[in-house]
């Protein structure tokens, strides 16, 4: 009896907090919320349903911790940025591209974010539409600043910030890493234009350069 418990024993795989929530989020991003149960994220792991309460509270603090996780990453990033420069023209190009960058690096996460917010318990449901509001306006606000600087020619900067943003939502959903361009690359060809839909007029005597390396994503 005592060899076939410790057979047995030998036999259950070593999972971690960490597969657990990878596991989750990959089912989240492909089924949807609602499309998962426990189940399946402990069938994915080769595991006992009971058995994923040893690294998680319950599947809604999987999604809390995915969605406003991510959130907080993508604030941080453009406050960095943001923080970087006066000028609206970069500023603009720094969102943009650490934005679009995100999503194609972090597509699971985006995936999740902009399907199943929604589907966040209360206070978090609340929090999560929150930052996605503030971020909205201080991306807007990039804009708005430029055209009051002359730089911009936009007629509608709160339309022109939901285009921009809404075109680096959609490289989640089609962008792959091994094709004919590197994240890095779309997210800098993306940033370009953003600028084109802004109508930004180049700084005096300034000029692009193509090779400027992309900021790091997170």
């Amino acid at each position: 009896m005592t060899d076939y418990i410790d057979k047995r024993s030998a036999s259950v795989p070593s999972v971690t907090r960490a597969d657990v929530f990878d596991a989750a989020l990959t089912l989240f991003a492909e089924r949807g919320y609602h499309g998962t149960s426990l189940k399946q994220v402990a069938e994915k792991l080769n595991i006992r349903t009971p058995s994923l309460y040893n690294h998680m509270e319950s599947k809604s603090s999987l999604l809390r911790e995915i969605v406003l996780g991510t959130l907080d990453r993508v604030v941080a990033d453009f406050d960095r940025v943001a923080a970087e420069t006066d000028d609206p023209r970069e500023r603009l190009r720094a969102a943009t591209e650490v934005y679009a960058l995100h999503h194609a690096t972090h597509p699971r996460e985006a995936l999740v974010v902009n399907q199943d917010s929604s589907s966040l318990d209360e206070p978090e449901r609340t929090t999560a539409q929150q930052i996605r509001r503030d971020h909205e306006r201080a991306f807007r606000q990039i804009i708005i600043d430029g055209q009051e600087a002359g730089v911009f020619v936009v007629e509608t900067p709160k339309l022109a910030s939901f285009a921009i943003r809404e075109m680096c939502v959609s490289i989640a959903r089609w962008f792959h890493e091994g094709g004919e361009l590197t994240a890095e690359e779309v997210a800098r060809q993306y940033s370009e234009y953003a600028l084109s839909m802004v109508g930004a007029k180049r700084a005096s005597g300034a000029r692009r350069s193509r090779a400027r390396k992309p900021a790091a994503a997170r």
